[in-house]
């Protein structure tokens, strides 16, 4: 194989996944527990915001608001996976690589 092609072909590469880096960040996906809790985050998976509703909260049982914080963050995490599979997918890379 001609080494300069194969050059090519992984500097397109690498071109296309700064790309995909760059978009998964601009994009956000929102996970919700209850609807008393959300999560917003980026296409990577970092959390960008956490909204609670005042009936969420009940001094007497905070482990309920802990589960649902939980449960919303964790959402929103699988929802930035599905986003980093499905523009991994594009590159024909396996899903998660980002």
């Amino acid at each position: 194989m001609d080494m300069r092609k194969l050059m090519k072909q992984m500097q397109q590469a690498q071109s296309a996944a700064g790309k995909i880096q760059e978009q998964l960040a601009a994009q956000t996906v929102e996970g919700s527990a209850s609807g008393l809790v959300t999560v917003v985050a980026n296409g990577h998976g970092k959390v960008q915001s956490l909204k609670i509703k005042p009936e969420a909260v009940d001094p007497s049982d905070v482990e309920a608001l802990e589960d649902l914080i939980l449960v919303a963050i964790q959402e929103a995490s699988a929802k930035a996976d599905d986003l980093q599979r499905e523009a991994t997918q594009s590159l024909g890379l396996p899903g998660g690589m980002f």
